[in-house]
């Protein structure tokens, strides 16, 4: 699946990115810096109902927001080194406790992802449009 959207269109890409992949607990966003993936993790999050304002957790490497009865976290693995680091940290725990979680930076530990990872890779196309598809 694949979608080109500008800024103005962030709402309506991430209602199809929800109907389409919710299903999947891990979402690991694929981009270079600047891309937006912050921005279109925080319209994903807002979407499914997170009231907190939504920042990227570079330093803290993860953020949890509670909808309801639901976990969502967002990680932001930029800072780790490897997989062992990850795994010290307790994000390979994480993920598997909670029911959403949206990870910048996967490539940092890709095998601590679990198996049912989409993989969604964000292109810069212009200042102001970007391009999103899965691998």
């Amino acid at each position: 699946m694949e979608y080109l959207y500008t800024l103005d269109q962030l709402e309506q890409v991430a209602d199809q990115l929800i109907r389409a992949y919710q299903h999947y607990p891990v979402w690991a966003f694929y981009a270079p810096m600047g891309a937006g993936k912050t921005t279109l993790i925080a319209a994903i999050c807002k979407k499914m109902g997170v009231q907190d304002h939504v920042t990227s957790p570079t330093f803290s490497l993860m953020n949890e927001y509670i909808v309801g009865n639901k976990v969502i976290s967002h990680m932001d693995w930029y800072r780790i080194e490897d997989e062992l680091e990850a795994s010290r940290a307790g994000l390979a725990a994480t993920m598997e406790q909670v029911d959403h979680c949206f990870i910048e930076w996967p490539e940092k530990a890709p095998r601590i992802l679990p198996p049912d990872t989409i993989h969604l890779h964000i292109d810069i196309i212009s200042p102001n449009q970007r391009r999103i598809f899965t691998s």
